[in-house]
């Protein structure tokens, strides 16, 4: 029997308008530490940001999508958060802000391969259905 894994998550979010709070998934960071995992995706679809945000130019956007990645990877690029223990970098990009990217609630869940959690996740919460 595989080992399973307690893993967290938490889905990535374009908010244009904060005082609103309406959003769309573009994204999700699964952090596993008993598999020493932690990813981030990031799937954004223009035309449906584009709909969903007239005035919000994606190629502003996304550095900040970038460097979420970043981070979670540890490159050393990407500023002295990306140095920190997985743990610690899952907390602080998971963190509650108010800005145009945000974190949902992080969620658990148990798992024996956390690659495929992050795919699942991505079909389940980012991808529009077909």
């Amino acid at each position: 029997m595989p080992t399973l894994h307690t893993y967290d998550y938490a889905v990535i979010r374009v908010v244009p308008r904060v005082d609103r709070e309406e959003f769309i998934n573009v994204g999700v960071i699964v952090s596993c530490p008993g598999a020493q995992h932690l990813e981030a995706a990031i799937e954004v679809d223009p035309a449906r940001l584009r709909a969903f945000a007239p005035t919000l130019e994606l190629q502003d956007l996304q550095p900040w999508l970038d460097a979420i990645v970043a981070i979670c990877r540890g490159d050393a690029g990407a500023g002295p958060i990306a140095q920190l223990p997985a743990r610690a970098r899952f907390h602080f990009l998971t963190a509650k802000r108010s800005s145009v990217v945000q974190m949902s609630s992080t969620h658990v869940g148990r798992t024996a391969d956390p690659q495929g959690v992050v795919e699942h996740l991505l079909k389940k919460m980012v991808r529009v259905p077909t």
